[in-house]
């Protein structure tokens, strides 16, 4: 009888520890809403909100970042990142050789007591621009000496105003994104931008293909996104693991941008690196906690293709990427 109920007892302690305590995994298979782009525009790789909570905003290929004003009003154009840009020659345009001139205009952050928006340009660097929008103003293009060559993705503490992002090679620029990965290249870097005294600091450098960027809702680590290697690094910001850095989660895919969520759980993009779209199994991003599980993984139900951010606001998710023509939205 007593082995009878040690039994008992160990299979109610499993089944808790499953299905209770352990976080539960789902994967979802959710329609998907085109929110279509202005005529030739394309690759709305980040989305932001501002601080009234309006938008998303997105930069496209062609260097503009536009500004989402809802169904009636559509896309109007908010901010371009090359200060002496030809719209001749830039507006509308989808060749790659053209970024360096009209400037590609990759993550994108607001600072929510400040309202300015902080830009991650593949060409141009660090930039900011002002409530009101216009041409940017570049805050940073180098470090150590070292330009920036492929400046990708950034987070920004809303208390300090520190930012923190990445340089995805000191090699190669964004038009050369696929020999980054296929060379082998680990010269990218993550850095801190003081917006106090205007320095940038490296942060962790011999990394390949750094990418992603998210701040933990605690302040207290930042989370990194390695595509190449496909795993997300922590960086400890506070305590005793202060200024170390780990392997934070392996995800089933290249990670390319990290949004975190009003519960404190982190979105992953997993950028497939296609051309054409995805197929109905193809994982678009995972939802991970603050250990590092998988909570949830989203599929694109064949709709998207080099997906590059998944941005939970309001409940609902906006979809970014390199390759399509339009904003995918989803119900979370």
């Amino acid at each position: 009888m007593d082995g009878i109920r040690s039994k008992t007892s160990l299979s109610l302690l499993l089944f808790f520890f499953l299905f209770i305590w352990f976080p539960k995994f789902t994967s979802s298979f959710q329609p998907y809403q085109e929110i279509n782009l202005p005529p030739r525009m394309l690759g709305p790789e980040s989305l932001a909100f501002d601080c009234n909570g309006e938008g998303p905003y997105t930069g496209v290929a062609d260097g503009r970042i536009f500004k989402w004003q809802g169904s009636a009003r559509g896309w109007t154009e908010f901010a371009v990142t090359a200060r002496n840009r030809r719209r001749d020659l830039c507006d509308g345009s989808m060749y790659p050789y053209r970024e360096r001139i009209c400037g590609r205009p990759l993550g994108l952050q607001f600072n929510n007591r400040t309202c300015e928006l902080y830009i991650a340009d593949a060409y141009f660097g660090l930039m900011r621009v002002g409530r009101d929008g216009g041409v940017t103003r570049q805050l940073a293009y180098s470090a150590e000496g070292i330009p920036f060559r492929f400046t990708n993705a950034l987070d920004i503490d809303q208390v300090t105003g520190v930012v923190y992002f990445t340089d995805s090679s000191s090699r190669f620029t964004r038009r050369e994104n696929l020999r980054v990965a296929a060379s082998g290249d680990n010269t990218a870097r993550f850095m801190r931008y003081d917006p106090v005294s205007r320095r940038v600091t490296v942060l962790l450098r011999g990394l390949s293909f750094a990418n992603g960027v998210a701040l933990s809702k605690d302040r207290d680590y930042v989370l990194v996104a390695e595509t190449s290697r496909q795993h997300i690094l922590r960086y400890w910001l506070q305590g005793l693991r202060a200024g170390t850095s780990e392997v934070f989660a392996q995800v089933p895919g290249s990670p390319d941008n990290i949004k975190r969520n009003d519960m404190g759980h982190f979105w992953v993009a997993l950028n497939n690196g296609r051309s054409i779209p995805s197929s109905i199994d193809d994982p678009i991003a995972v939802r991970l906690d603050g250990e590092g599980r998988i909570l949830e993984t989203r599929h694109g139900n064949g709709f998207m293709q080099s997906t590059s951010e998944v941005n939970e606001n309001k409940g609902t998710l906006f979809v970014g990427s390199v390759g399509m023509p339009y904003v995918g939205s989803s119900r979370v």
